[in-house]
């Protein structure tokens, strides 16, 4: 089984192999211990995968509560945050229980706040049912909830104690949530992995155990050397949100039916055309790159203009006063941060619409 370790303010393994759903109870309780857990997920995973995580947790003698809600970006919001942390309350649960992310990244952010604001911190496991999830938003211990003026402005640092990703519950996603998992892994070869970028150019079939296994650990090895240089997203963890400045608005504008996934693509190529175009980048990124995504069937047409792209993204976390940071890539598999100044957004976005 492939077993990665993050170390940062809490350290915790990410575990990866086909079937752990039935084997998280034990792992749980090797992490954690925990008297009671409370497992958030949405109805569609929970009809899914539910019984099996019950089943597995009951069989270590754990009492076990569930919070089903929507599924859907709208779910990630402080009404649902309220919610939860109310339920923990009346079910007296303590900083020596746990919460149980099961699902995708709007759940493993939505409970990763919970647990983190709750008694000012109690223990989570993520466990990632989507691709998405397992290569991003399951590793790093960045929490949030949305708010009316943009995604992710409301959160907390707070890392899981434990990852439990089964690769088996994400080869059977639908076709456009594969696709945006394969979104982030190939962000994740751009930024830091020429070698995954190659292999991304010689698979014909994604769907199976061993594309997965090794595009996940690749991915979460990016994301875990940046987190463990820069937690608190300071620095270089900022190399992790490539083409998501333009993302942002993309789904903002879209009222989110334009996916997280799609709208990452849409936002790599235009930062990677835009960044030759400049003259930034030491070579033109944005062929290779519109070439896999083509590759994989993943749409990167932007239905917005420049202008109003530009003004979604002045809500974006990375920006400071009258400037915002940009990752730029420099060539496949390196990537550097530029400060721009904000009035300059809406000439890189249109360099990158072109």
């Amino acid at each position: 089984m492939p077993t990665l370790t993050v170390n940062a303010s809490r350290n915790y393994k990410v575990m990866i192999e086909s079937g752990l759903i039935d084997d998280m109870g034990e792992l749980i309780m090797e992490a954690e211990n925990p008297q009671k857990v409370c497992i958030i997920s949405d109805t569609t995973v929970f009809d899914l995968f539910g019984g099996r995580a019950i089943d597995s947790l009951e069989e270590e003698g754990v009492d076990v509560n569930v919070i089903k809600l929507a599924p859907g970006e709208d779910t990630k919001s402080l009404g649902n945050l309220k919610r939860i942390l109310e339920y923990l309350a009346e079910h007296a649960y303590t900083r020596s229980d746990c919460l149980v992310a099961l699902g995708g990244g709007v759940i493993g952010d939505l409970t990763g706040f919970a647990a983190a604001t709750y008694l000012r911190g109690i223990p989570f496991v993520q466990v990632p049912t989507t691709l998405l999830a397992a290569v991003d938003s399951s590793v790093g211990g960045k929490t949030a909830v949305n708010l009316a003026a943009g995604k992710n402005l409301a959160g907390a640092f707070w890392q899981p104690s434990l990852v439990v990703f089964d690769i088996d519950t994400v080869l059977e996603l639908p076709e456009a949530q594969f696709k945006e998992g394969i979104a982030e892994i190939v962000k994740s070869a751009v930024i830091g992995d020429a070698n995954l970028f190659d292999y991304l150019q010689t698979v014909d079939n994604p769907r199976i155990i061993d594309f997965v296994e090794h595009c996940v650990v690749a991915s979460v090895i990016v994301k875990r050397n940046l987190v463990q240089a820069d937690e608190r997203d300071k620095g270089l963890r900022k190399l992790l949100n490539f083409g998501h400045t333009m993302a942002h608005g993309i789904e903002k504008l879209s009222d989110y039916t334009i996916s997280h996934g799609q709208a990452v693509a849409i936002g790599m190529l235009a930062c990677a055309k835009a960044a030759n175009a400049k003259g930034w980048s030491n070579k033109d990124c944005s062929h290779p790159l519109s070439q896999v995504l083509d590759k994989y069937g993943i749409d990167a047409t932007c239905p917005f203009g420049a202008a109003e792209l530009a003004k979604a993204a002045l809500n974006d976390k990375k920006r400071k006063g009258d400037t915002i940071t940009l990752a730029i890539p420099l060539e496949i598999g390196n990537a550097a941060l530029m400060d721009i100044p904000v009035s300059w957004l809406e000439e890189f976005f249109r360099l990158g619409l072109k």
